[in-house]
């Protein structure tokens, strides 16, 4: 079942006065509770393409459609409900609230949509991610790999329907960016949830369903293509 599709979709930027065009034409299904990685060289418009996706950035021309909605419908103040209610996010640099605990940055998201946090989501979800004696601490107290975990529950909060993620592993070692990867794996696929990961690394991007390469804002490959009718 599709959750989420793109037509023709184009990004252009100006830059020094002439445009620079990210994204060419695009179009891509992606499949409920399917795991996608998007990769490709710097500048190829792998984090332009998850950024019109999840609705953080407007693309010049096509279509963006959720669940048969089309996004260009959304104003400013709906696009920003529909990603805190039905879309995570985990980026490269974390992004986590310096003066609060672990605890408070996992339930930002819930108390800023003013809703009573699911306790038993929620300790299912620091059972998983392997955070319980960390709640307490500030981002600065926690090595990369822990912020990181904060961060997926944080995304997850809310029980999603899509989780992006962009470079998740990126200022992980190697050790620690597997670990992650396969946290980020076991609690979508526990929950259902749709992941689209944007990464420049072929061996994380080898851990998904499919792959779909960009090359020049277009795409060059995609190993598993879900056909739009």
């Amino acid at each position: 079942m599709e959750i989420l599709r793109c037509e023709s979709l184009t990004k252009t930027y100006q830059s020094g006065g002439a445009p620079v065009r990210a994204l060419q034409n695009v179009t891509l299904a992606f499949a409920q509770g399917s795991f996608t990685a998007i990769t490709g060289k710097s500048g190829s418009g792998k984090s332009t393409l998850l950024h019109m996706l999840s609705g953080l950035d407007r693309p010049t021309s096509g279509k963006i459609i959720y669940q048969d909605n089309d996004l260009a419908k959304y104003n400013d103040n709906q696009l920003s409900v529909l990603r805190r209610r039905r879309f995570g996010f985990v980026f490269q640099s974390y992004n986590l609230v310096r003066e609060l605990t672990a605890q408070e940055n996992i339930l930002l998201p819930v108390m800023l949509d003013s809703r009573k946090p699911d306790e038993k989501h929620l300790t299912r979800l620091i059972e998983i991610l392997g955070i319980g004696d960390r709640l307490s601490h500030l981002p600065g107290a926690m090595s990369g790999g822990q912020q990181q975990r904060v961060c997926i529950a944080r995304a997850l909060a809310n029980k999603p329907a899509i989780l992006f993620a962009d470079e998740p592993t990126g200022n992980l070692d190697g050790k620690t960016g597997r670990e992650v990867l396969t946290l980020l794996r076991t609690v979508s696929q526990e929950m259902g949830i749709t992941m689209i990961l944007v990464t420049h690394d072929l061996g994380v991007a080898e851990q998904a369903e499919r792959i779909i390469r960009l090359e020049d804002g277009t795409v060059a490959d995609d190993s598993g293509e879900v056909v739009i009718p």
